[in-house]
């Protein structure tokens, strides 16, 4: 039995990275994966370009199923396969498209009669399902059943002579979500859709030029960070660029889209040390974490310290902000260690079919019981999906033998299903959903002494900084800034 140890949080859609000009391109580009392994963690897979003995540019592929270091463990694969000075590479979380398939992990390479053309894609095209069938009546024959191969289709279907003016056109006719790394014989082009729902970043790396989903897989790479690729741009690197100021840029359309960044890539899924939207993700996390205290604080009955934990890794840097404003405010407190994270288990853990409920909390995490015993502990956690992990992992501490528990949530709860790239179950599978977003009823459900989310009001106010208008919120509030065909995208995330 494979059992998803995070199977109660959202699943990251994807991470790209793109690099043109470098003499170990595809070496770069495993080190950029390997900092977004976050985005995904299902498949990765690299293409570079290089060129044959009559000068003839050629595209060369390794992809798999697996971590990045799976995919790539053995190191001839970078001597031997993947040579060339130009590479772009993606990590697969399914959002679209079978999670057994292994012919939909990506870069996807096509060639046509422009020559060469390989495809990146995060985010999720909310129209995909309409242009995939017009496509088909058009004799276009599908090989995966992810909607980046009808990017492919609509670039290679173009009858415009330009290769820029083709993906131009064929980026116009998309909708929803899509951050792109596109390779074609002498160019690495980078596009971003008009809403700026996920962040993509330009970077410079020894006078080459480098483009990835966060700004970490700059960082370990040596990389320095540019600027964002902006909403609605399509930005083109070839030979001739050198400078920064060469760098090609064009619009998809001629006027502006208002900005709806996905908010959650501040709350839960881009690193902490990355820089996206404008801003420093550690830094609204501890925005989130200190707007929590300052609106839901705990204090001890016996004016003893309030123990604040996090569940690791991805609610540490609110807790950090958390314990520092209840601080602030005068209240006794203290930030603790109190759950262990095991980092070691891979994607997936085998165990028998009667054990998957009973163990499944206890193979990732385990409490520090010296730190909870007979104290007031504040568990924060970024977002609750389903709720079942959350409930197992507040029984757990229980048996720690707390004080009290006290669930602290640095996001609005999630009432709705997000079409932009989060797989989100059906609203159905959704606890706050289930309980009409009750949180009386949703407290009582995890057993808690007290449960607190913050409003969407609450959590735009703690990204004041990068203009709360600027933000996506549909999965809180249901407000989508886009058309979407309910019924269309619930086929989608049950291919």
């Amino acid at each position: 039995m494979k059992l998803r140890l995070n199977e109660d949080k959202p699943k990251c859609h994807c991470g790209i990275f793109g690099i043109f000009g470098a003499d170990d391109a595809a070496v770069n580009t495993y080190y950029g994966l390997h900092a977004l392994q976050h985005r995904g963690q299902e498949a990765s897979g690299i293409v570079t370009r290089d060129f044959n003995a009559s000068a003839k540019p050629v595209f060369n592929i390794h992809k798999g199923e697996g971590l990045v270091s799976e995919v790539f463990a053995d190191s001839k694969i970078f001597k031997t396969v993947l040579t060339g000075s130009a590479a772009i590479g993606h990590n697969r979380y399914s959002t679209t498209g079978s999670s057994e398939s292994r012919k939909n992990i990506q870069p996807f390479v096509v060639n046509y009669r422009l020559g060469n053309l390989a495809v990146a894609h995060n985010g999720n095209l909310t129209n995909a399902k309409q242009l995939r069938d017009d496509l088909v009546d058009e004799g276009a024959i599908f090989q995966t059943t992810s909607d980046t191969e009808v990017i492919l289709h609509l670039i290679a279907r173009s009858r415009l002579s330009n290769q820029v003016e083709q993906i131009k056109e064929a980026l116009s006719r998309l909708e929803g979500a899509y951050c792109l790394t596109i390779l074609t014989n002498d160019k690495l082009i980078a596009a971003r859709d008009p809403y700026g729902f996920r962040p993509l970043s330009i970077g410079q790396l020894n006078g080459n030029f480098v483009v990835a989903s966060e700004t970490c897989a700059f960082d370990i790479n040596s990389a320095k960070f540019i600027r964002e690729v902006n909403p609605g741009e399509i930005v083109v690197i070839d030979e001739n660029t050198k400078n920064i100021e060469d760098i090609q840029s064009y619009r998809i359309f001629n006027s502006d889209f208002p900005q709806k960044h996905c908010i959650f890539e501040y709350i839960y899924f881009s690193r902490p040390d990355s820089f996206i939207f404008g801003h420093n993700v550690d830094k609204m996390r501890r925005r989130l974490g200190k707007i929590l205290a300052r609106k839901y604080p705990v204090k001890d009955e016996d004016g003893e310290k309030v123990i604040v934990i996090s569940v690791p890794d991805s609610s540490n840097t609110t807790a950090i902000g958390y314990e520092t404003q209840l601080e602030k405010m005068g209240i006794n407190s203290k930030l603790e260690i109190g759950l262990i994270r095991s980092h070691y288990i891979g994607r997936t853990f085998i165990q028998p079919e009667q054990e998957k409920r009973k163990n499944s909390v206890r193979i990732k995490f385990n409490t520090v019981k010296g730190v909870l015993e007979g104290r007031t502990i504040v568990l924060v956690d970024d977002s609750i999906v389903r709720g079942t992990t959350s409930r197992q992992l507040i029984n757990l501490i229980r048996e720690a033998n707390p004080k009290a528990i006290h669930l602290r949530i640095s996001s609005a709860p999630i009432m709705h299903p997000c079409y932009y790239g989060m797989d989100f179950p059906s609203r159905n599978e959704l606890v706050a959903n289930q309980m009409n977003g009750n949180i009386k009823e949703i407290e009582k459900y995890f057993h808690v002494d007290s449960l607190e989310y913050l409003t969407v009001d609450e959590m735009l106010e703690a990204v004041s900084e990068a203009n709360p208008n600027n933000f996506c919120t549909a999965c809180f509030s249901g407000n989508y800034p886009t058309n979407v065909d309910v019924n269309f995208t619930k086929e989608i995330y049950e291919v």
